[in-house]
């Protein structure tokens, strides 16, 4: 038995460390809360293992113990009660921890010194009343005088003293905590790590049980000491492109990496090497994931993601494919393998079992995902999303994700500001859910608040759109049929773009079942032409020689340019250049489609990608990305799927081909006049004004 005053005091000389491999502090308020209660009314709380050593592992936050003769105590289990106990009686976090590594923090614990009742702070009841202090505050000197609160309470002389005995009483009661002894078990010093690792094992299996992912990374740390840190520092890079993980994604990912398998035992008897060559794939996983996912499959973030389990077998097939998708087609497949994984909660249940079964497949085959989306229909049913399915749903419904990213995918901007809405900056644009017929004017109208038929229908994925906050909070209780028709006049285009039915009748509220029925057959029709799009199998393509197209001439399917951004009359380069490719571009996904050559003069003369090449450094790749970047950032990064790029050799000249499809949703290219609206009218490219624009679009 030992006193907790002395246990303190050894965790302060560093006499008690704590192992690396150990979890994270991870008690609840209540928890805490509950311990002390115990411990005042005397009640049993546990005891500790220690295992003295005079080779301890590594350890949390201690680089190097101080000089000591003779062995050192590591604390084995009851870690967070001791921890617990450390920030209440002392105010300090245990040198073992950082600041960020206390996720709830028990010192706002108060105490009733009339009552000893415990209860974390609360205004309405503990604001101006002295009964009630900080627990910490209890234990650090003379802050709280019983006397002295007594003398204030206005009672007499007699009373007083009753009172102030009282208080002292609980208050010594408080105190008393520190005396408490608590039963110590010792390993022994002859014990190996592995020998206390496998004690640490039994004893965690017969109490408060670690998750299967929390022993298995105590496991690996057993082995590789740096292990926690290392894959916390990861974590920690990750959210900084709003990738948040835990560590139980990330000992699963590790653990995948290393065995290929998804159950964490297995990674138990891997030794080091393995462990430290698999971190390093997975590492770089994650990053190409980071670079990948946004730009490939409009996720941004976990924030995206139902489950990050989902990315697990994205990460199996990466770290046997040298860490990379081999080609575009293999990429299209496993996006929309990860999509129909995610609207369907693959991993909601039966987590364990579905990810072996989903990696097996992994593991036996080249190109997995036609067979992984076979699981998912063994498991649903079907794969094709139904408009039924968004009846009744509302945000904590996958679906309402994979809405946000099929709104992402076509280009969707904020119906106010013209913000697009994929990767927003800032608190004032900071996306939120807009309730297109908001909920105040539905109430008022009929519905009922307290129903919870009423209630979901109220808040249905189809009453949902996205904007930014700046124009989400001002907007209020307005009705859809005033401010609809305002929004498309101002951004023609923008509600088609989040899937609104466009018969301005079902925007009034009296119609709002019927506009529910239209939008989630939107919904559901875009998101499976979204998804087969990804994995539809094109037709053998066979160009038409570029010889043969010049002799065509320039027509409202054809343009030729010179240069990209090379200025033949000035003979330098010149960026403004880029902007006639772009408009050219536009107009042929406004109208027909079309096919722009670059390298051709107007004449049919064939003047080649030489100039604009050498500002590139002779790269063709770089030619390509920077006509990519062009047409994502001035046009729109949802436009991939409706352009091609190539090149082609006539004679000894090279020769850029855009292919450009029609978007029937309309584009608009971004410049200093704003967004502008160009089509294709016989061989030239024009601009429309926002009335005309209106009409053209309206009449297509």
């Amino acid at each position: 038995m030992t006193k907790i005053s002395e246990l303190l005091d050894d965790i302060r000389t560093q006499d008690l460390v704590l192992p690396e491999f150990q979890r994270e502090y991870v008690w609840t308020l209540d928890q805490a809360k509950q311990l002390m209660v115990s411990l005042v009314k005397g009640y049993p709380v546990g005891g500790l293992l220690i295992w003295k050593t005079d080779r301890p592992p590594e350890l949390k936050n201690v680089a190097k113990l101080p000089d000591k003769i003779g062995t050192v105590q590591v604390l084995l289990d009851g870690q967070q009660r001791l921890t617990t106990l450390h920030m209440l009686l002392t105010g300090e976090i245990p040198a073992y921890y950082r600041e960020e590594d206390i996720l709830s923090d028990p010192r706002g614990l108060y105490f009733n010194l009339d009552t000893g009742e415990f209860q974390y702070y609360q205004s309405s009841r503990m604001h101006g009343d002295p009964m009630w202090r900080r627990v910490v505050d209890c234990f650090a000197g003379n802050i709280v005088d019983p006397f002295k609160i007594a003398t204030e309470s206005g009672e007499e002389q007699i009373a007083i003293l009753e009172i102030a005995k009282r208080l002292n009483d609980n208050l010594n009661s408080l105190r008393a905590v520190k005396e408490v002894s608590l039963p110590v078990q010792v390993v022994p010093q002859h014990a190996g790590l592995e020998e206390a690792i496998d004690i640490f094992d039994r004893i965690n299996s017969q109490g408060t049980k670690l998750t299967d992912a929390e022993l298995a990374l105590t496991h690996i740390t057993a082995k590789w000491p740096q292990a926690r840190r290392v894959l916390k520092e990861k974590m920690s890079f990750c959210s900084t492109r709003d990738f948040d993980f835990n560590l139980t994604f990330m000992t699963r990912a590790l653990v995948t990496t290393v065995t290929g398998r998804a159950l964490y035992e297995l990674v138990h008897p891997r030794p080091l090497s393995e462990l430290q060559s698999g971190w390093k794939v997975l590492s770089n996983v994650l990053d190409y994931l980071m670079n990948v996912l946004p730009k490939m499959a409009h996720i941004h973030g976990t924030d995206d993601l139902s489950t990050t389990n989902a990315l697990i077998p994205l990460i199996a097939y990466l770290a046997r494919s040298n860490g990379v998708f081999p080609d575009q087609k293999s990429t299209h497949h496993a996006v929309n393998w990860l999509y129909a994984a995610l609207v369907w909660a693959r991993y909601t249940a039966q987590t364990d079992q579905r990810l072996e079964a989903d990696l097996s497949i992994v593991a036996r085959e080249v190109e997995p995902w036609a067979a992984l989306r076979a699981n998912i229909i063994e498991q649903r049913g079907r794969i094709e999303v139904k408009s039924d399915d968004f009846e009744g749903r509302t945000a904590q419904h996958p679906l309402y994700r994979m809405v946000y990213i099929l709104m992402k995918a076509r280009g969707a901007v904020d119906w106010f500001n013209g913000v697009p809405l994929g990767k927003t900056v800032g608190a004032s644009y900071a996306l939120h859910s807009h309730h297109i017929f908001p909920q105040a004017l539905l109430y008022r109208s009929g519905f009922d608040a307290d129903n919870h038929v009423h209630r979901q229908m109220v808040n249905e994925i189809a009453n949902r759109a996205f904007l930014t906050a700046a124009s989400n909070i001002p907007l209020s209780d307005a009705d859809p049929s005033a401010y609809l028709p305002t929004m498309e006049a101002k951004y023609p285009g923008a509600l088609a773009k989040q899937f609104i039915p466009m018969d301005p009748s079902l925007w009034k509220v009296e119609h709002y079942d019927k506009f529910l029925n239209a939008r989630r057959e939107l919904l559901a029709l875009k998101l499976n032409e979204y998804l087969a799009s990804l994995i539809a199998e094109p037709e053998e393509v066979r160009h038409r020689p570029i010889s043969e197209l010049v002799k065509l001439g320039e027509s409202a399917v054809l343009e030729f340019k010179s240069t990209l951004q090379w200025d033949v009359a000035l003979k330098q380069a010149n960026k403004s250049l880029r902007k006639s490719c772009l408009k050219t571009i536009a107009a042929f996904m406004n109208s027909d489609g079309g096919t722009l050559l670059i390298g051709v003069e107007d004449n049919g003369n064939i003047l080649g990608l030489e100039k604009d090449l050498s500002l590139l450094g002779g790269s063709r790749d770089k030619l390509e990305q920077t006509l990519v970047n062009m047409i994502s950032d001035e046009i729109g990064p949802a436009l991939s799927h409706y352009y091609r790029i190539r090149f082609e050799s006539v004679g000894d000249k090279l020769v850029c081909v855009v292919e450009a499809d029609e978007v029937s949703d309309g584009v608009f290219v971004g410049g200093d006049k704003g967004q502008e609206f160009f089509v294709r009218a016989g061989n030239t490219t024009r601009s429309l004004d926002p009335a005309d624009t209106l009409e053209y679009i309206r009449g297509r």
